[in-house]
């Protein structure tokens, strides 16, 4: 056979794959989302999310020396406190357990970027990421001043950057300029510019003991629309946003790609909890090789134009790349 293009060739050996291989995930792409909550005695396994723990504030420092030494790029952190009230008042409690929690990690680990989680569904009573107004609906501008009160909570115990992830309409403004007129002109934003209100998110309602009633349908994004998504990233680097991200991941890679190529930021994707749950069930069964399978999936995310990748893998997925005497 006369055949001039044989793009084989450059199959043909695990060295050959590795010297063309187009996308490489790092260590320092990975970020770690952990969950502290408040009276815990000791590390609590998530059932839903087998290989996950709600931390104590000892243990949480541990896993973030861990992540640290793994060489990952940041931490996530999410609080869970005893007491939810209407307000989500201890959202903005300057010794309440997301402050704490974000202390530890800034004493723990000084030298990694801290992401706090800046949304008040951890601590309302109603589980919405909002105060609701008297008809039971999201008040989007006062949660806007709630959300203004949390970043400079969050800036002042230690966080390198905040993640608004409560998907209310100018929330990125309105924490920048908050942070701004206090002086916290460094500490950046990480926004969540297409959030979807998905089906994925299930397992993560138990890391976070939610008390959702209802859903979030009217101010999370639609799963059927995308050229929504471009138009609400555009509004979050308009805003002042430093990153952006893509929320959930491997559904969501065309709005990942289309994200990637249309602003000049950095762009995160979140590989959400159900994500992670569905491929550990499927391993535990035997019917995916674990390892290969999340390591194609997180290279799916680097392709399509992920630079931050935020999953529950970090640290294992970090060691695995640091031994690459088995990559291929």
């Amino acid at each position: 056979m006369s055949l001039v293009q044989r793009p084989r060739r450059l199959r043909q050996s695990a060295a050959v794959r590795r010297l063309v291989a187009e996308t490489r995930v790092d260590p320092a792409d990975l970020v770690l989302p952990m969950f502290v909550v408040e009276g815990l005695d000791e590390p609590r396994p998530i059932a839903a999310m087998p290989g996950v723990h709600q931390h104590t504030l000892a243990s949480l420092a541990q896993a973030a020396l861990e992540a640290a030494a793994a060489g990952t790029g940041g931490l996530m952190l999410f609080g869970i406190p005893l007491h939810k009230d209407a307000t989500g008042s201890e959202a903005t409690n300057p010794d309440g357990i997301l402050a704490k929690g974000v202390r530890v990690l800034a004493e723990t680990v000084p030298d990694m970027p801290i992401i706090a989680d800046l949304c008040l569904d951890e601590f309302t009573d109603h589980g919405h990421c909002g105060v609701l107004t008297p008809g039971g609906r999201v008040d989007n501008d006062a949660t806007l001043v709630r959300y203004q009160e949390m970043a400079l909570v969050l800036a002042r115990a230690g966080a390198t950057m905040v993640g608004t992830s409560g998907a209310m309409d100018g929330q990125v403004a309105a924490c920048r300029s908050a942070l701004d007129e206090q002086g916290f002109t460094d500490t950046m934003i990480m926004a969540y510019g297409a959030k979807y209100a998905s089906a994925f998110f299930g397992p993560f309602r138990e890391a976070v003991d939610s008390s959702l009633q209802g859903d979030r349908k009217a101010y999370q994004m639609d799963p059927a629309n995308g050229v929504e998504a471009l138009r609400e990233v555009q509004l979050d680097v308009d805003e002042g946003a430093d990153i952006v991200m893509v929320k959930p991941g491997l559904p969501y890679l065309d709005i990942l790609a289309q994200t990637a190529a249309q602003v000049s930021i950095p762009v995160a994707s979140y590989v959400v909890s159900g994500e992670y749950s569905m491929i550990e069930a499927a391993a535990a069964n035997g019917w995916i090789d674990r390892k290969k399978t999340i390591l194609e999936a997180l290279t799916s995310v680097k392709r399509a134009g992920g630079s931050i990748i935020v999953t529950y893998w970090a640290t294992e997925v970090a060691d695995w790349l640091n031994d690459r005497s088995d990559r291929s």
